[in-house]
């Protein structure tokens, strides 16, 4: 699952290794994100590991339920008309631009009428 939010973009997946301790691997190209969630959402979200071989260079782990309790949490957070005007606010315009981009990708989904 990828979430776009306010504290950052994040990849969710289920590893072959989680499964049998109940907990997703958090992952995201911006290891401060990961610093974001835990300091505001999730702080039981372990240390960030870093690798230079995988295509999300940081990651961490959480208990599902806690991790599915932050992103609840997210969703009760939201507090704004617009999205993008909000991110550049507290994350900047840099960020903000890119968002941009991504939102104008997915418009062509929309665009196509693809389902």
């Amino acid at each position: 699952m990828w979430l776009i939010t306010r504290h950052g973009f994040f990849s969710i997946v289920e590893k072959p290794g989680d499964r049998a301790q109940t907990r997703l691997t958090v992952r995201s190209r911006v290891a401060k994100d990961l610093d974001n969630l835990r300091n505001t959402l999730l702080p039981s979200l372990t240390a960030t590991q870093q690798s230079d071989d995988t295509d999300y260079r940081y990651r961490a782990h959480a208990d599902k339920t806690a991790v599915a309790q932050a992103f609840a949490q997210a969703a009760m957070e939201i507090d704004y008309s617009n999205f993008k005007n909000t991110v550049a606010q507290e994350q900047g315009y840099e960020r903000a631009h890119v968002y941009g981009d991504v939102w104008s990708v997915l418009y062509d989904l929309q665009r196509s009428n693809q389902v």
